[in-house]
């Protein structure tokens, strides 16, 4: 089984990758793939200037690997396997195709909502993934 968890750096990240490495939820005997994707869609937005854009992109990176790892430290250390993985991209578009392309058989994923506007007409990574995938996704 390959179960992709899709991270970054937010509460409800957190909370799901409590609740795994706390065994509080169910999931099949396996190789978790734990996956960062730094949004370069979003640094563009930001108006970061062309000529910075790189350096800020590269240091997205570097905080991306260093949650990967001590993320991954944390469920190695309760027993179970994980891989890592970085990817750039806009996560929306990354988790899909990286599920479908490499056939995961489960993605584990939080749900948040902001309450936003933007929510209800561009929906969330997490609706954008339930609609693309493939395989099964839990979502918490």
């Amino acid at each position: 089984m390959k179960i992709l968890l899709p991270i970054d750096r937010s509460d409800t990240s957190r909370r799901v990758l409590d609740m795994v490495a706390r065994r509080s939820v169910w999931l099949p005997e396996g190789t978790l793939v734990l996956l960062h994707v730094v949004d370069v869609d979003r640094l563009a937005y930001r108006m970061i200037p062309d000529f910075q854009v790189e350096m800020v992109a590269q240091k997205a990176k570097e905080v991306g690997r260093q949650l990967l790892s001590e993320q991954a430290n944390l469920l190695r250390q309760a027993g179970l396997e994980v891989e890592t993985r970085l990817e750039s991209g806009a996560p929306r578009a990354v988790i899909p195709r990286l599920a479908n392309e490499e056939n995961f058989n489960l993605i584990v994923l939080g749900r948040r909502s902001t309450g936003e506007i933007r929510d209800v007409l561009f929906g969330t990574v997490t609706n954008h993934a339930l609609h693309r995938v493939r395989c099964p996704v839990l979502l918490y």
